[in-house]
């Protein structure tokens, strides 16, 4: 089950880039809930809000219930956050309207687990990850947080591709091979010198 987090926000009456200056100057971040076929809803967060969802793992593969007080409750997806290109601070967030019986498409977060138990690793093979993400098409209470592939037993020269990618039921890749790379282990980068190599005659 895909986590749900609550989150408050505003209504605002009034869309547009001097709507958002204004509701920057109250100290609030603008943002637009869109989708589902209905109407755009133009609202404001607190900063801190959005920090600390940004702070948790998976914030655009966790769903959230906006609670805009009497404007209801809305069911949402993170689309987008833009970013102040200076102080790093939050000015605007996207957020897509789903409902139970949607089909959408989230980038998953790849991690892999169990390095210690590689052969290839132990024996100073290099994990690469080909593919930090991976877009699937999915229920929204089927999102996974992340795709774990398990290092354990792999050997150097070793790839995992997204047709072994172990998936929840319901959840299938999308635009992407199924013989794409998503992590490899690779041969070190130096070759260690034998220890009881002679040293060369001077």
């Amino acid at each position: 089950m895909t986590e749900i987090s609550a989150i408050a926000a505003e209504l605002r009456d009034r869309a547009g880039k001097g709507a958002a200056r204004a509701t920057r100057r109250e100290g609030k971040v603008p943002g637009v809930i869109y989708g589902a076929k209905q109407t755009p809803i133009c609202i404001a967060i607190d900063p801190r809000v959005i920090w600390a969802e940004l702070h948790k793992p998976g914030f655009k593969t966790r769903l959230f219930d906006v609670d805009l007080g009497a404007g209801g409750k809305h069911r949402c997806l993170a689309r987008d956050v833009q970013f102040h290109p200076v102080n790093d601070q939050p000015i605007h967030i996207d957020l897509m309207r789903v409902s139970a019986d949607a089909v959408v498409h989230v980038k998953v977060p790849v991690h892999v687990a169990n390095a210690d138990k590689s052969p290839g690793v132990k024996r100073g093979g290099v994990v690469t990850i080909e593919l930090h993400e991976v877009e699937v098409t999915c229920a929204p209470d089927a999102i996974p947080a992340e795709i774990v592939i398990d290092l354990a037993g792999l050997d150097i020269g070793a790839s995992v591709h997204v047709n072994q990618l172990s998936l929840p039921a319901g959840v299938t890749p999308y635009h992407v091979g199924a013989a794409a790379t998503v992590v490899t282990i690779a041969p070190p980068t130096v070759q260690r010198a034998d220890a009881g190599e002679a040293p060369a005659a001077g």
